[in-house]
């Protein structure tokens, strides 16, 4: 066993981890079920995490790489009766339909998002370029991130005004 510490959606959290174990799995294991585990392969985005500020598939990493590091899943950008703006709007638009690839897109987008709150429809394509989506054709997960975008920077604005 190899033990880690890791803050995981804001919370730290040590762990007695196996050698060689994949993230994904470790991830599912702890009960992060938001992390899907689609292709095993870093093809679908269905897996991706929030690990120290970037979008990664942890299907590909091992648990231990996370050591000392800053996890988010899909668990820890909004709750139930909290949602992110990013969830909000994929619900509002239709994103959402079977669901499974959803959590990986809300945390590609989150990156892009936390980083620039006015992307273009390109750059948001870009970001979900490695999340596949077999129900929706992306039209409606591209629609609830523009407007997720348009909330969150009117959201900032509005902030910057208060101060």
């Amino acid at each position: 066993m190899i033990a880690i510490n890791v803050k995981i959606n804001g919370e730290k959290k040590s762990f007695n981890i196996h050698p060689g174990e994949i993230l994904a799995d470790f991830l599912r294991n702890e009960g992060y079920f938001g992390v899907k585990k689609g292709c095993s392969t870093g093809d679908c985005g269905s897996c991706a995490v929030i690990l120290n500020g970037r979008a990664v598939n942890s299907c590909l990493l091992f648990a231990a790489q996370i050591d000392g590091g800053e996890l988010t899943t899909i668990e820890g950008i909004g709750t139930p009766d909290n949602l992110h703006p990013l969830q909000e709007e994929m619900i509002k638009t239709g994103g959402v339909q079977c669901g499974f690839c959803v959590p990986g897109i809300i945390i590609s987008a989150k990156v892009l998002l936390d980083k620039n709150t006015n992307p273009t429809t390109q750059e948001i394509k870009e970001t979900i370029n490695g999340n596949l989506c077999r129900c929706t054709g992306y039209v409606k997960q591209i629609e609830a991130i523009k407007n997720a975008a348009r909330r969150l920077e009117t959201g900032r604005k509005t902030a910057g005004r208060k101060k």
